[in-house]
């Protein structure tokens, strides 16, 4: 006799084999979830309400400022909301929730998720990713063994997934309204005056980028920059603050200096050197064709001239002493 096929939907028994304290936080997680989405339900969103506080939001110069990012990508300035307006416009949505939290540490890297969940329309975007504790420099790879360091760098990373998060569940026509709302209220707050110059060459400064790089940017000097050349540039900061972009996506690369060794690098002008232009130089200097300074300097280029060789040079410029005194008339001469 055939054993009929059990039900696939039936409840399956399963070995126990959690702990008490895994089953206590199951529990618990589970309650926050049911409670969270019996509020959103007793409580639903105002979409008005909640669009006109984002906007209220947007119309603060401070979230303004840091609201927009351009990055460069084949050929072309892509510009889109930071992390910083992500964060206000959940904010303000209501019975939304969003986070990052580490899942597991070990063998010098950690598991991370980023989540964004709309608890009242019940839309989950998850993404789980890995952040190595390592740093990459130009000087190549080191390996993070502080803390602080290690939790940076899963912050760092964490907040780029995050916004990804925020932004895919976020209905898009709400976070195009927040993007055209902080562009406007970065036009009318737009300072070209000096203490906006000031901080604009102090931001750039800690990402290495220098006064000169900036004036190259904008094709102009500093003190002529326009409002939109300001707004362009706090983009371009907040996406190296954010590790979008890197200087060198939007700045020359600075031209190293070239100091000319002073005289005192030189080697002394050799004396044997020295006796054989003397002469020379003599000749050039009475004749007109060269003065002492100029003679001086052009010495110095080849090693150091001593006091005793300076002083000799500029003695060449008086005339020669006679060879014997003239001869004295007689007094009887008529």
């Amino acid at each position: 006799m055939s054993t009929p096929n059990p039900n696939p939907f039936g409840a399956v028994v399963r070995p126990d084999t959690g702990t008490a304290i895994g089953d206590a936080t199951s529990a618990r997680e589970v309650a926050e979830v049911q409670a969270a989405m019996v509020v959103a339900r007793r409580f639903p969103r105002a979409p008005i309400e909640a669009m006109d506080r984002i906007m209220n939001a947007c119309a603060r110069p401070t979230l303004a400022a840091s609201a927009l990012y351009t990055y460069a990508r084949g050929g072309q300035d892509i510009s889109g909301p930071s992390i910083r307006l992500a964060e206000a416009i959940a904010q303000e949505w209501t019975n939304f929730q969003c986070g990052v939290r580490e899942l597991e540490q070990r063998n010098s890297e950690s598991i991370v998720e980023a989540f964004a969940w709309d608890v009242e329309r019940n839309v989950r975007s998850v993404k789980v990713f890995t952040v190595r504790h390592e740093r990459h420099t130009k000087r190549g790879v080191s390996r993070l063994e502080d803390p602080r360091d290690i939790y940076e760098a899963v912050a760092n990373q964490g907040a780029r997934r995050l916004r990804a998060c925020i932004l895919s569940v976020i209905p898009g026509d709400v976070v195009e309204a927040a993007v055209m709302a902080c562009e406007a209220t970065l036009r009318a707050n737009a300072d070209t005056g000096p203490e906006t110059q000031r901080r604009l060459v102090e931001a750039f400064a800690e990402h290495g980028v220098t006064k000169e790089q900036l004036e190259t940017r904008i094709q102009r000097r500093l003190d002529a920059i326009q409002p939109a050349q300001v707004i362009a540039l706090r983009k371009v900061h907040n996406s190296l603050r954010d590790g979008m972009s890197a200087p060198i996506d939007w700045f020359e690369a600075a031209a190293p200096q070239i100091v000319p060794p002073s005289p005192a690098e030189l080697p002394p002008y050799s004396d044997a050197d020295f006796d054989r232009n003397i002469a020379n130089w003599g000749k050039a200097i009475r004749s007109g064709r060269k003065t002492a300074d100029q003679i001086i300097a052009l010495a110095g280029t080849k090693g150091t001239l001593s006091d005793v060789q300076v002083a000799m040079i500029r003695s060449q410029a008086a005339p020669p002493a006679p060879d014997a005194p003239p001869a004295r008339q007689s007094e009887d001469a008529p």
